[in-house]
C-alpha cells in the first residue's frame, strides 16, 4: 500500500464533494479529486494522514481509507478491528467499500476494553458551507413526539426498564404491564389485547414521522417479532427525551390519571 495522495489543505468549504475529517488528533480536508486517498490509524505520517488512537495498541496503523472515485468518497476498513457506524452498522476488513453520503457521518474504530475512537466524517454538497462553528448560537432542542396521557403511562409502564437506563434493557411483557396498569387505573380496563391495539397505533402513527428507528414490519424482510417493534419505540423515545425519568411517577400517583374508555 503507498502513502496516500498529498493532501489539499485551505481547499475551499463550498466545493462540492470536498472531505472534512476529525480526530482528538487534529484535522484536515481533501478535494473531490478522482483517486485522491485519505487515511487514518495508529500510525505516523507519512504512513497515515491522520492519527487515530495513537496510545491504543487494538487500533491498526493504517486503519481505513476514504478515495475519491466515481463521485464518492468511499470508506474502506483495512484494519485489524471493526469499525462501527451509524445504525449499527459494522465493517470488518473484508467489508466492501461503501460510499459517504453528504452531510455528517461518524463512525467509531474499535479499541481496547470499552474504548471506541471516534472519527468525525464531512462531505460538504453544493449548498453548504461545510463544518462551521456555531459557538453562540441557540441551542437545538431535541425533536420529540406528542404522546397523549394514556400513551404516555402505557409505554413508561413497558418501557421503565429504559428510563432507569438499565444496560441492555427489555420491554415489560403485556401481561406483566397489564397486571400493573389494572392496578394503576383498575377503571381503564387495560388487557393485554388492549395494549396491543395501542402500542401498534403508536407505532403506525410515528413511522409517519421520520422516527429513528424502524416500528413497522418490512414486508420484504418477513415478520419480525413485535418486541423487536415496541424496542425500537421504547429506545427510540427516551433517547429522543420524549419519555424522561421523572415520567416514572406516574406509576406512583394513579389518582392523576382519569378513567379511560375501554
Amino acid at each position: 500500500m503507498t502513502p496516500s495522495a498529498s493532501l489539499a489543505r485551505g481547499v475551499a468549504p463550498t466545493q462540492p464533494g470536498t472531505l472534512h475529517v476529525r480526530s482528538v488528533t487534529g484535522d484536515l480536508s481533501a478535494p473531490p479529486r478522482p483517486g485522491l486517498t485519505v487515511s487514518f490509524g495508529r500510525g505516523e505520517k507519512p504512513d497515515v494522514d491522520l492519527g487515530v488512537g495513537v496510545d491504543d495498541l487494538r487500533v491498526s496503523r493504517r486503519h481505513g481509507e476514504l478515495t475519491y472515485r466515481q463521485g464518492y468518497w468511499w470508506l474502506r476498513n483495512i484494519g485489524q478491528q471493526l469499525v462501527r457506524l451509524p445504525r449499527g452498522r459494522m465493517m470488518h476488513l473484508t467489508s466492501e467499500p461503501i460510499p459517504l453520503a453528504t452531510g455528517y457521518t461518524p463512525l467509531f474504530v474499535k479499541g481496547s476494553g470499552y474504548r471506541e475512537h471516534l472519527v468525525e466524517l464531512y462531505v460538504a454538497s453544493h449548498d453548504d458551507q461545510g463544518p462551521v462553528s456555531r459557538r453562540r448560537a441557540e441551542t437545538a432542542r431535541p425533536e420529540t413526539w406528542a404522546l397523549d396521557d394514556d400513551e404516555r403511562l402505557l409505554l413508561v409502564v413497558l418501557g421503565q426498564r429504559y428510563l432507569l437506563y438499565e444496560e441492555d434493557p427489555r420491554p415489560l411483557t403485556y401481561a406483566m404491564a397489564a397486571k400493573q396498569l389494572a392496578y394503576l387505573c383498575p377503571d381503564a380496563r387495560w388487557n393485554e389485547r388492549k395494549i396491543e391495539y395501542r402500542v401498534e397505533a403508536v407505532r403506525r402513527r410515528l413511522d409517519r414521522t421520520g422516527f429513528k428507528y424502524p416500528l413497522m414490519h418490512d414486508k420484504a424482510q418477513g415478520r419480525p417479532a413485535d418486541n423487536g417493534l415496541l424496542h425500537n419505540l421504547l429506545k427510540g423515545l427516551v433517547e429522543s427525551t420524549t419519555l424522561v425519568p421523572p415520567d416514572l411517577d406516574l406509576m406512583e400517583d394513579e389518582a392523576t390519571w382519569p378513567d379511560s374508555a375501554p
